[in-house]
């Protein structure tokens, strides 16, 4: 083909990624665009985190692009209207883009292909950011997986495809030289979305040194630190997962070799961090084989369940107001940083739907507007799960103590003490159930417990078995 434009999406990168190798592979001119939605400004879900690390991100990419001799093109508005006018001012013949999973994309998606054809123009979509999609991992019964070990099983059984070497430079984009290309915001704030946390830094090079230190060393211990919000054990890559400034055949194949190297004391770790990623490609196949997710549980009789609807209670909760130390302490920091630890998640998720018995769909909303990684395929996943409404085999009944949790993970109450500085003076042995010492709890102004978990677990218990 003589000109293809490449639409980068969740691929913000110049390495590893197919359809843009693909492009440079069979067109004689590429033009590399980023369309900035409409959606990203009027969607229910826009945070401005997520938006802030988007658009460093693209910036990033523009970069690295000009460094190779290719001009990125910038264009506001809606894609459906955009590419195949693109297509015209170009003379393109085809758009190559790398696939989406989500189904709200991915009925975008079949509406651009039938706008493109039906103007003359080709379009390819490519797998690229999974290693296998929807229906390529299947039970014996051709079914879809929806229990999670014998998923990943499936999924390990499999080869993995190797990485798509990083573009060449060329000197061959005068053609486009003189192409109009719009100005991205310079912040949320220009969009309506001020931004009041401070996020990691975005862009493919930020991926990549992340990558480099995770498995210079951290990933041996990955087993047992991922679970200590306190320690720097976890790989910081999921922002970078979600943007898609990152490949994930770049990743395994990292790990791989770093597995390689360690010891046999060592070799565990990559191999659970090899599971979490799994756990990503697991939520995006139940998320498109079981769309009702979305709206609803996974296990459609728990839409049954009757949840509070007590506002105070989720504002406090919010706010990092619940009187629970390691609740309180991981709300913050998300509210501060558009972050939060694994562990925490499950154990904020936990207390909304178990202790304060709300609906864990208020929980999903506030943390894709919060989240800096807001993925709606893993961020659903892992609601339902923490629910008990989701796809393990027998949940309703896991119901995580806060007080033990933080007691176990966070002994020291280091993590606690950095993001509520009321605490700074409470002893270790008290530092996860204050109210204990009334008289301190009193002059700390921190606040009293909204509810008392002994009760709620009972309450909750029965909530479930109503509908069982």
């Amino acid at each position: 083909m003589q000109t293809v434009i490449h639409w980068f999406r969740r691929d913000l990168r110049v390495s590893d990624n197919t359809a843009l190798s693909e492009a440079m592979k069979r067109a004689e001119t590429v033009v590399p665009v980023f369309i900035f939605e409409d959606a990203f400004r009027t969607g229910p879900d826009v945070g401005a985190a997520r938006l802030e690390f988007l658009l460093q991100s693209v910036e990033s990419l523009r970069k690295n692009l000009a460094e190779l001799g290719h001009r990125l093109i910038i264009r506001c508005g809606k894609s459906e209207n955009i590419l195949p006018q693109l297509c015209r001012e170009t003379g393109a013949q085809a758009v190559f883009a790398n696939k989406r999973y989500e189904p709200y994309a991915q009925r975008r998606d079949e509406r651009i292909i039938g706008i493109l054809l039906k103007a003359g123009f080709g379009i390819e979509l490519f797998k690229d950011a999974v290693i296998w999609e929807e229906a390529e991992i299947l039970t014996q019964q051709e079914k879809s997986y929806t229990v999670f070990t014998p998923y990943s099983k499936a999924w390990k059984a499999k080869p993995i495809t190797l990485p798509r070497a990083k573009i060449g430079s060329r000197n061959s984009e005068s053609e486009i030289a003189d192409l109009p290309s719009d100005e991205l915001p310079k912040s949320p704030d220009e969009v309506g979305f001020p931004l009041t946390q401070n996020i990691p830094p975005g862009g493919e090079r930020a991926a990549l040194e992340l990558l480099r230190r995770f498995l210079a060393g951290p990933v041996y211990d990955y087993g047992g630190n991922r679970n200590f919000p306190a320690l720097d054990g976890t790989s910081n890559l999921s922002p970078h997962l979600r943007a898609g400034t990152i490949g994930i055949r770049t990743i395994l194949a990292a790990l791989k070799k770093a597995r390689a190297s360690a010891t046999p004391a060592q070799q565990p770790g990559c191999d659970v961090f090899l599971n979490e990623l799994i756990w990503r490609e697991f939520y995006l196949q139940v998320l498109h084989n079981f769309p009702h997710v979305m709206k609803g549980a996974f296990r459609p009789e728990y839409n049954a369940l009757k949840w509070s609807d007590n506002q105070e209670h989720f504002t406090a909760w919010c706010e990092g107001r619940t009187g629970y130390p390691i609740v309180d302490a991981a709300m913050r920091c998300l509210n501060s940083t558009g972050t939060m630890h694994n562990r925490l998640r499950m154990i904020v998720a936990m207390f909304l739907t178990k202790d304060l018995l709300l609906h864990w769909q208020w929980g999903e909303r506030y943390f894709m507007k919060q989240l800096v990684d807001g993925d709606l395929a893993a961020n659903n996943g892992g609601w339902q799960w923490s629910a008990g409404t989701g796809t393990d085999a027998a949940p309703y009944f896991r119901i995580f103590n806060p007080v033990s949790q933080g007691e176990k993970f966070d002994a020291e109450g280091k993590f606690v003490r950095r993001w509520i500085p009321e605490l700074k003076e409470y002893p270790d042995d008290l530092i996860h159930q204050p109210w204990e010492n009334p008289l301190l709890l009193s002059k700390s102004k921190y606040p009293p417990r909204i509810v008392l978990h002994e009760e709620q677990r009972v309450k909750c218990l029965a909530m479930f078995k109503a509908v069982k």
